[in-house]
């Protein structure tokens, strides 16, 4: 099994958007220090999030790291020009020596659609026809294309060409089987975002992308598939985490009241216990991770990479508990053949 951090950048707090922008790409630097194999900025063009630019903040973490392999999570095709987001890409991957991996997906969110003239009888045909030429244009030196979205291409060259031909690309799934009949139809990897409810629905789309796959003609031995996880903190005993976990879960009801949603999950005991949530000792996260493989069948896993209500020092040490403890034994138990 493989590893990655991932942030959307959240701006709840008292820092400066310098500050917290800056925090991120330290943090990309401990996980890279720490033995994490990947590190993910996710996009979103909305409040309470700054992660509208990920290829630049990948750009600033690849020039502070060498190894770690770099995510979005999800890149917004519906929102952006195939093009553009190729040439960004497509740059990053050379500045960052081929450790470029995209998580690709439609986004979501009123104000999002908004600033960028989307709705949500389009988005869903704008993510598929911007990932059909996003996916020539790694491909092909050059592109004839016409669609509905963009203007049409005519014997283009698009530069530069990628270092990785082609980069992997994953999709990413929340509740939705679009994104997960594209990733099928193309035999690409799922990324599940399994993270704001049981396991049930997200395990019913991993199972329907496995079908879809095998009806596309795909060997299904090859599909790939990544999972997230709503929240991780581990401790060297459950209750010390729960306690420690219980005032961050606190200020997590108190936005979700603000914004005037019931919460799935209504206590900590409960959100540890029925999401996909990693709370609790070395031994119990190791069992929730193979209970929710036995699912999912997933060779990649993403934790929070934020600190949350947590200090520096914790949120060092409990990293460093996840790979001296945790990582070790499901790699062991889970091999990432594919990943």
């Amino acid at each position: 099994m493989k590893f990655l951090g991932i942030t959307l950048i959240t701006h709840l707090d008292g820092s400066t958007p310098t500050e917290r922008l800056r925090e991120v790409v330290d943090t990309a630097v401990l996980f890279e220090e720490l033995g994490f194999d990947g590190f993910g900025v996710g996009e979103r063009h909305e409040r309470p999030f700054i992660s509208s630019s990920p290829p630049v903040v990948l750009s600033h973490i690849a020039a502070r790291t060498r190894d770690i392999r770099l995510f979005t999570a999800v890149t917004t095709l519906s929102l952006l020009d195939p093009v553009r987001a190729y040439e960004d890409y497509a740059t990053l991957d050379h500045l960052s020596g081929g450790r470029l991996e995209l998580i690709i997906g439609k986004g979501n969110g009123a104000a999002q659609r908004e600033l960028f003239s989307v709705t949500p009888d389009d988005q869903w045909e704008r993510n598929r026809e911007g990932y059909e030429l996003f996916r020539r244009l790694w491909r092909e030196d050059r592109v004839t294309w016409s669609g509905k979205y963009r203007p049409p291409l005519r014997d283009a060259e698009v530069l530069p060409r990628p270092l990785q031909r082609p980069v992997r690309v994953w999709h990413g799934s929340a509740t939705s089987k679009e994104s997960v009949e594209l990733a099928a139809a193309y035999g690409d990897p799922l990324f599940s975002a399994n993270v704001t409810n049981p396991i049930g629905p997200y395990a019913e789309l991993v199972d329907h992308y496995r079908e879809r796959w095998a009806h596309h003609g795909h060997d299904p031995a090859k599909a790939l598939v990544g999972a997230g996880t709503a929240a991780f903190y581990a401790a060297e005993n459950s209750q010390n985490a729960i306690e420690t976990y219980r005032p961050i879960f606190t200020e997590r009801l108190k936005l979700f009241e603000r914004a005037g949603l019931d919460p799935v999950f209504p206590t900590v005991e409960d959100f540890a216990e029925r999401s996909s949530a990693l709370i609790g000792s070395p031994q119990q996260i190791i069992d929730k991770v193979l209970r929710y493989h036995k699912r999912f069948g997933h060779e990649v896993i993403h934790i929070p990479a934020d600190r949350e209500g947590l200090t520096e020092a914790q949120h060092r040490r409990t990293l460093e508990l996840f790979q001296s403890e945790i990582a070790p034994v499901l790699r062991d138990e889970i091999p990432a053949v594919k990943a």
